[in-house]
């Protein structure tokens, strides 16, 4: 056989439509009630997403939602009842200022401490951007 005929033959067998999702995938929230708390049972599942401490993503979220809160094993007790919406997007925020690139939007990205600053280095393409300005 020729290449032309080798190659259409190649091609023919090629799944015609691909996945066009994205591989950078987060744990909804999974929230539990109980009396005037509320327990994230997956909370190290989406700081392990992320690729962060656990720490960081908690100090963040107690902020934003204005609460207290601490650990019980792998969950996250916060005051207060919150519902899942309102904690995904605190989360989603979160994601927005501290884990995507601002220069190319990946999250291929660590938090790094310089001059006192803590700065975003995105591993994809280098940059060096200021954490949680993109509020």
């Amino acid at each position: 056989m020729d290449y032309e005929k080798l190659l259409k033959r190649g091609l023919a067998k090629v799944p015609k439509e691909t996945d066009h999702g994205t591989r950078f995938k987060v744990a909804q929230p999974i929230i539990e009630k109980a009396g005037a708390r509320t327990i994230i049972t997956n909370f190290y599942e989406i700081a392990g997403s992320l690729r962060r401490e656990p720490d960081d993503l908690l100090k963040f979220l107690l902020k934003q939602l204005a609460t207290k809160g601490e650990f019980e094993g792998q969950r996250l007790v916060v005051l207060g009842v919150f519902s899942q919406k309102h904690v995904a997007k605190k989360i989603d925020l979160y994601i927005k200022n501290y884990v995507l690139c601002p220069e190319c939007g990946k999250p291929d990205t660590k938090l790094v401490y310089e001059e006192g600053r803590e700065l975003i280095k995105c591993e994809a393409c280098g940059a060096k951007s200021p954490a949680g300005k993109r509020e």
